[in-house]
């Protein structure tokens, strides 16, 4: 039997433009043609139109009726407002995983945030951003509010692609990993307030890890 080359998924596809969008490779109007993307990516349309439906609910391409997807970018206004939101829901999920966790959820939590530090200590900046994802789902399941976890987890979605950027700064996963120490023992002291100040101070920082991003990324760009 041949061995078929595994297609590309939507999601992968997904994740690619996001990427090209967030780091200036497409930029804001930027025409996003099907056909090309198609045979870019060896696939049909199908997932080409999955993944672009993907990135308009998520905000980052515009798509109107009888005419190609567009790149958009949340001006500076309204991406600062979509952190700030993050961060005070964030912080209801991390105060409430202070006196609503079970023990076998706090163990598993500090198990996480243990297998972090290996990944950060082996500067695997693609591993961490996929443990960073099943840390922070672990602290909205545990706040143990169905509706509070679905609302946080999707603004989240939208603004996976600005908190993803972040880790191309330089030091910035040995940061991240303290900033989540500190967050995982306030949960697991019961200290409420604490660990909700903390997790708004690390959106917060997340935050200013992107625009310094995004600074960085202007001031090399040719020309």
């Amino acid at each position: 039997m041949l061995n078929r080359p595994r297609r590309t998924s939507a999601e992968e596809i997904r994740l690619e433009l996001a990427a090209r969008i967030i780091n200036g490779r497409l930029a804001p109007g930027t025409p996003l043609d099907e056909s090309a993307l198609a045979n870019e990516f060896s696939v049909s349309r199908t997932p080409i139109r999955e993944a672009l439906r993907l990135l308009g609910a998520s905000g980052l391409i515009v798509q109107k009726p009888h005419m190609k997807a567009q790149v958009a970018k949340p001006d500076e206004e309204t991406l600062r407002g979509m952190f700030e939101v993050m961060g005070y829901l964030e912080a209801l999920c991390a105060g409430l995983c202070a006196v609503a966790m079970t023990g076998p959820e706090r163990k598993a939590l500090e198990k996480i945030q243990e297998d972090m530090g290996a990944i950060v200590r082996n500067g695997d900046a693609k591993a961490y951003v996929v443990a960073n994802e099943t840390y922070h789902n672990a602290i909205y399941k545990g706040s143990h509010n169905a509706y509070l976890a679905e609302i946080t987890f999707h603004t989240r979605e939208r603004l996976k692609p600005f908190r993803r950027a972040q880790f191309d700064t330089p030091g910035r996963l040995a940061k991240s990993h303290e900033e989540h120490g500190l967050i995982v023992n306030a949960i697991s002291c019961g200290q409420r307030e604490k660990a909700e100040n903390l997790m708004r101070r690390h959106i917060a920082i997340v935050e200013d890890a992107y625009q310094e991003f995004v600074q960085d990324e202007r001031d090399n760009a040719p020309g």
